[in-house]
């Protein structure tokens, strides 16, 4: 009889292991149940510097088109540190999220950031910054064209230098402000140098100078200023940069430094531009080149609802348009932006 027991046991426990072994997923990304069409969704965009003016404009444009398809938008600072945006992926993830837009202030991050999002079986979009490994992306993205853009800035600088009969000029030097740790602002310093010196072959390459900073005012401001100083022979500066914030710190530094009247600055974005304009300021920030971070707020947030409700694949690139604008014709080219 004790045996007939201990027999009947190890049957069904073979059978209790037989139909556990059946019932899993063989899916790499789990078994999370994808919303219904009518369920409310959550989206967090993690910014990586969420106190800028460009990543408060697109998060707002990502939070409207949230709200237009009925989910809920949760807006995160990642305060330009590696650590607190892990964090934020974390809390997202812990917080049942159905899916994420990201700017990583670090792309060294972005397979951890990938990692954990297919773990959780999250989908993720990166904006402005790709996520990438090598140089390939491991995410889908929206953002602008880079290299395009930047020729577009190199294009309109090399002719105005020639228009205002400064090709020859001695006192005038070139400063490009790079960003060469952001892979997704090395092409758009890369396009501006490019259709520069096409333009204008013969400009000496002496008097083209570099400087690298984070992106920011203040470190655009420390950069230019650093070259400005390096170089006091160096009288009419022309300016191109790999975002509005450092294109911004190098007019401040011209300003300071009493040469900003003969000098021209073009931006990236035309956010920080435009209020320079606004004010009627003899500024020298004599253009920039405008994309809307509501087109890039807006339609990473539409690509994500179309993948979780409706399956649609996700592309891996999606490249918002730009045009170059100045005072003359900036509230034409940016719209209600440029209020």
């Amino acid at each position: 009889m004790k045996k007939a027991v201990t027999l009947l046991m190890v049957l069904c426990l073979s059978m209790g292991a037989l139909v556990g072994c059946g019932s899993k997923s063989t899916s790499s990304t789990g078994d999370a149940k994808k919303p219904a069409k009518d369920d409310k969704l959550t989206i967090y965009g993690i910014y990586k510097a969420g106190d800028q003016t460009w990543f408060i404009d697109e998060g707002n444009a990502a939070k409207d088109k949230t709200e237009e398809l009925g989910g809920q938008f949760i807006y995160v600072d990642a305060k330009m540190n590696p650590e607190e945006c892990l964090k934020a992926v974390d809390n997202a993830i812990a917080n049942k999220a159905d899916g994420i837009v990201i700017c990583v202030p670090d792309q060294t991050m972005s397979q951890a950031v990938v990692d954990k999002c297919k773990a959780a079986n999250i989908p993720v979009v990166s904006v402005d910054d790709a996520l990438e490994v090598d140089g390939k992306k491991i995410a889908p993205w929206v953002g602008i064209d880079g290299y395009s853009i930047g020729q577009a800035n190199g294009e309109w600088m090399a002719n105005y230098m020639k228009t205002n009969n400064l090709v020859d000029d001695k006192e005038v030097g070139v400063m490009m402000l790079t960003m060469d740790t952001v892979s997704s602002c090395v092409p758009r310093t890369k396009g501006e140098s490019d259709k520069f010196k096409e333009i204008l072959p013969n400009f000496d390459a002496k008097r083209i100078y570099k400087a690298d900073n984070d992106g920011t005012t203040d470190k655009g401001n420390s950069a230019a200023t650093a070259v400005i100083t390096a170089h006091p022979e160096i009288k009419k500066w022309m300016v191109m940069s790999a975002n509005e914030e450092s294109a911004m710190g190098a007019v401040r530094a011209l300003e300071t430094a009493g040469l900003d009247k003969n000098s021209c600055v073009i931006g990236l974005g035309a956010y920080l531009a435009k209020d320079e304009w606004n004010q009627g300021k003899n500024t020298c920030m004599k253009a920039s080149c405008y994309f809307s971070a509501d087109s890039i707020g807006g339609t990473s947030i539409q690509l994500l609802f179309d993948n979780i409700k409706n399956g649609k694949e996700i592309p891996m690139s999606t490249a918002v348009p730009a045009t170059i604008c100045t005072p003359e014709n900036y509230k034409k080219v940016m719209g209600a932006a440029a209020k």
